[in-house]
Formats: structure tokens, sequence, C-alpha cells
């Protein structure tokens, strides 16, 4: 929220707001309600420890050129409560160890290569991206519907890597966003939020080669596949349609005349959006099992919420679409 539009909810001068945020003057409790009222965050996190923030460099953002800076706020500031989510987990459960290697000076291809030799992949399809980031240690959550104009994002933090996806896409999208994200978290650990457009293609041609090994790519299909052969080939390891088009370019399997009328084909069929013949959504083995162990011990998603100060629906956000099991996410009124 604009500093200005704030204040104004908040019933303050702009002057005084930005006495508080600069940690100038202490607000009262009245002038702290009003902040929990206009951000609908429960009072008593304000009163909370300080929060782990997220470094601006960080997270990995895609078209980062065209994000305004309270688009990539938002996102931090997402960030930062799935990271304070993370560790109050991490209190109560032994969650996998990061298990991610880090090949800064390799090729995305031999990088992908590597990354699925080292987990004992060989070229067989990957059946859950989601559960694989898991097993080794990368804790996944979802994009809150108002910052997932980022598409995805991906950051170290200590030795603990976090992968954010939009739940709300289609599964093969958000698969190649989480092997896009591997990518990053793989090949450009040192940095974030000012990688090139080079290190976001990068990213792109490590996801592709991550879901779809050259030589299976090149055992399984001849080129110059039609559309309706695309979208049967494609089930096999669980991509898009265009996601095959576009490894099947860069493996020399269509010509550049072929892939843009296939792409073109695609488009006018509307399958770039809507994904034809589509899989079933992945969801997260870990949070599952977190909060099925946790409603065992009585403790509900509304208790977690209140364990970490904010509301049941904010901590909702981050689990939309990676449970199997419904959330009461409707926000109780400030004193209520």
């Amino acid at each position: 929220m604009p500093q200005g539009a704030l204040a104004e909810a908040a019933g303050l001068s702009r002057r005084s707001l930005i006495r508080y945020l600069k940690g100038e003057r202490e607000p009262g409790h009245e002038t702290v309600r009003r902040f929990a009222s206009a951000l609908d965050f429960p009072p008593k996190f304000f009163y909370g420890p300080t929060l782990d923030e997220i470094a601006y460099e960080g997270p990995s953002f895609r078209a980062m050129s065209t994000l305004t800076v309270r688009q990539r706020d938002q996102a931090i500031a997402v960030g930062t409560l799935g990271v304070a989510l993370s560790d109050w987990i991490d209190t109560s459960f032994g969650l996998p160890k990061a298990n991610i290697p880090r090949y800064e000076t390799a090729g995305p291809e031999a990088a992908a290569m590597s990354v699925r030799n080292q987990w004992g992949l060989g070229e067989r399809p990957v059946s859950n991206m989601i559960h694989l980031l898991e097993l080794h240690g990368t804790r996944v959550f979802s994009l809150a519907e108002d910052t997932r104009v980022v598409d995805a994002y991906s950051f170290w933090r200590n030795e603990t890597p976090f992968v954010f996806l939009n739940t709300g896409k289609s599964a093969e999208r958000s698969r190649m966003d989480a092997a896009h994200e591997l990518g990053h978290l793989v090949l450009h650990s040192k940095g974030g939020s000012q990688r090139s457009r080079k290190a976001e293609r990068e990213a792109q041609l490590f996801g592709s080669a991550f879901l779809m090994p050259r030589s299976s790519v090149l055992e399984r299909v001849r080129p110059g596949l039609t559309v309706p052969q695309i979208i049967k080939a494609k089930h096999y390891w669980k991509v898009s349609a265009a996601n095959l088009t576009y490894r099947m370019r860069q493996l020399e399997l269509l010509t550049e005349y072929h892939y843009t009328r296939t792409f073109m084909e695609l488009s006018s069929h509307g399958y770039r959006s809507n994904e034809p013949d589509p899989l079933p959504r992945e969801t997260s083995q870990v949070l599952d099992e977190v909060f099925r162990r946790l409603r065992e011990r009585g403790l509900s998603v509304a208790k977690v919420a209140n364990e970490l100060s904010i509301h049941p629906e904010e901590l909702g956000k981050f689990l939309f679409g990676l449970v199997n099991f419904p959330l009461a996410i409707k926000p109780p009124p400030i004193g209520g």
C-alpha cells in the first residue's frame, strides 16, 4: 500500500507515518489498531518478533524490467511471511535438508543432466516436480493472488532453497515454472533481482532440459510432428504442448518455419492459455503431511495462523493449491 494511502486509511498525517516507519516514534495501541484495520492484519502481528526480511538481491524475478517497485516489494513481503511459516514448521518437523547442487559455471543443458544424475533420475520423466523439489530440501509455497504478476520466483535463504509458484496455472506450466526456478537455484545462487535476460534464458533452457532430456526426446520424437501428435507426445514428459514445441526447436526437430506455424496453430486453438488434455495439478507432499499431523494434534489452520499472528486467510494463501484439504481462509473481523 502506498504511504499516502496507508496514512489516510489509518487517519494519520504522512509525516507521522514516516516517523513510525523510520522508528523515530513508537505508535500507541490505538494507532496500531488503525494500522491493523487498514492492512487487514491482527493487531498482535505488529508486536511480534522482527521478521527476517528477504534481501532485494535474493529472489529471481522474471521480467524484472517490467516489474514495478511496488510489485517487487509485495512479492518480497510474501516471501518474508513464507520464510516465517517455514521457520515455524521447522521447529516441529524434521524436513529434508537441502541437496541441490550449484553449478555456477556450467551450461544449462549440462547442469540439468548433472542434477538428474546426482538425484538418480537418469533420463526417465519426472513424475512430480513439487515432490522432487521437496525431497531435496526445497520449501515450496504458493504465491498470493495479488503477487502472481511475478509468475514464480526462488531464492536461497542461508542454506535453504525456497520456491514460490503460481498455483493458478495449469499443471504443465507450473511444472515448467518449478523446473525453471530450480535452474536459478542451481545456476544463479549468488544473485537474484538484478539477473539479466541471459540468466532468464539459461533458467528456461535448464528447465526444458531437466524435464525433457535431450536423448529421451530424440529417441521418442520424430522431426516435424503435427499439433495433434505433439499433444499426444507431451504426456510422456508431463509438459505443455508449447514447451514440447519449444524443446523440439532447440533440438532442431522443427525448422524455424515449422516452429512458427506450430505456435500459430496452438494459439489459434487457444492452447497457449488453455492446455489441451490437461494433467491433474501437483500438490505438496510436505505441507499436506505437516498439516495432517497438526490436525491430529488439534492444531487447525486457524490455530497455526494465530501462532504466526496472521489471519487464517493469509496463511491459506501459501497453501492454496498445494494441500488436499479444505482451507477455512475467511479472515475474522478486526477485534473479533
